[in-house]
């Protein structure tokens, strides 16, 4: 599913990443914690492909067996669009459309037909508990009901991976518990594969494995 071989990562003199190696299954649920500072999010933002690790000769990145540090920007947009769901701490929904109209966003780029990806968009969405809140805007949503819309927007193309970065460090205790056993009823439904940055340890343990960062590197 995931293998990442010698991922370094260096801005200017400052280095990030001093050669992990990560090795994730298909349908695991994986936590990556740590202090603030130990590289977390640079390498969730790698493996997600929003980022670039330093090239050096040893580097491997494969997802789904693609090796996806050769591919040019066009391809990798591509490749994320078809197998990346990504889930932040702060929702990044669009303020001018619908919970619906959000969900459906990755699936346009994909260039999927309109009522193929509103018909999908609103199954998420009604899994997720949300179908009557399909036609609101995010203004008009809870802070759990916002993060659901971005969850079943990270979905919609159902991908094999997504990365989830603090997901519930915006969250009331409540909703946040809830998010974090929606991760695992995705996982048994649909079978995704969730690669998890979080300072929440109630989460973290309740991961198939449990990744420690310290100073760049997995300890």
């Amino acid at each position: 599913m995931i293998k990442a071989v010698n991922i370094h990562k260096t801005f200017g003199t400052l280095e990030v990443l001093k050669g992990v190696d990560i090795h994730i299954d298909k349908s695991e649920v994986i936590s990556i914690v740590g202090p603030s500072g130990a590289g977390k999010t640079t390498l969730l933002q790698i493996l997600g492909t929003l980022d670039k690790p330093d090239k050096l000769k040893e580097l491997q990145l494969h997802i789904n067996d693609k090796e996806v540090s050769k591919l040019g920007d066009k391809d990798l947009a591509k490749f994320r669009n078809e197998h990346i769901g990504f889930i932040f701490q702060f929702h990044q929904l669009l303020p001018e459309f619908t919970a619906l109209e959000n969900v459906c966003i990755p699936a346009f780029i994909k260039k999927s037909p309109r009522k193929e990806a509103e018909k999908r968009a609103g199954e998420l969405l009604d899994f997720l508990g949300l179908s009557y809140r399909m036609n609101h805007k995010p203004n008009e949503l809870s802070g759990g009901e916002q993060q659901r819309v971005a969850v079943a927007r990270a979905l919609i193309n159902n991908p094999s991976i997504v990365f989830a970065d603090e997901p519930s460090g915006n969250l009331d205790s409540e909703s946040a518990d809830k998010l974090h056993k929606l991760f695992f009823e995705l996982r048994d439904q649909f079978g995704q594969t969730f690669v998890i940055v979080t300072h929440n340890e109630e989460l973290a343990d309740m991961a198939d494995r449990k990744m420690t960062m310290v100073d760049g590197k997995i300890v």
